[in-house]
């Protein structure tokens, strides 16, 4: 077993708000980060994908296929966009990096290469937080 993996990064504005909950509620679990008027991150993505060495390209899978599978399914959706409106993906879902990353798991998984399988989604959302998944 052998593991490839690609950083990418985009930019984008969220909160953090449940609608079920009061104003005052939400200012108390999610406290600024339920501002009212957004707020932005610059995201790094790091997707890390398993499987077996193909013998006759000495790949697990073309680094440049998986980068534009990243660009397409992910980052184009994301880049610039507010995650609570914009994001065909995100609807219905609390934006927060937890959700995100299960999110960009399932833009990804279904989309890989025979015998290429998603090891690790790591999705920073500052340069010291950060959430790690491995699917379900």
């Amino acid at each position: 077993m052998i593991y490839l993996t690609r950083k990418e990064h985009f930019n984008a504005a969220h909160k953090l708000y449940n609608p079920n909950w009061s104003e005052e509620k939400n200012k108390e679990v999610f406290g600024k980060c339920a501002n009212a008027n957004w707020h932005g991150h610059n995201y790094e993505l790091i997707v890390t994908v398993k499987g077996e060495v193909n013998p006759e390209t000495g790949f697990l899978m073309d680094v440049k296929k998986l980068s534009e599978l990243i660009t397409k399914r992910v980052c184009d959706e994301l880049d610039h966009k507010n995650l609570n409106i914009d994001v065909e993906f995100l609807k219905g879902t609390l934006a927060s990096t937890e959700n995100l990353a299960i999110a960009i798991w399932a833009q990804l998984a279904p989309f890989l290469p025979e015998g290429v399988q998603l090891h690790c989604i790591k999705l920073y959302e500052t340069p010291r937080i950060y959430v790690e998944y491995f699917g379900q």
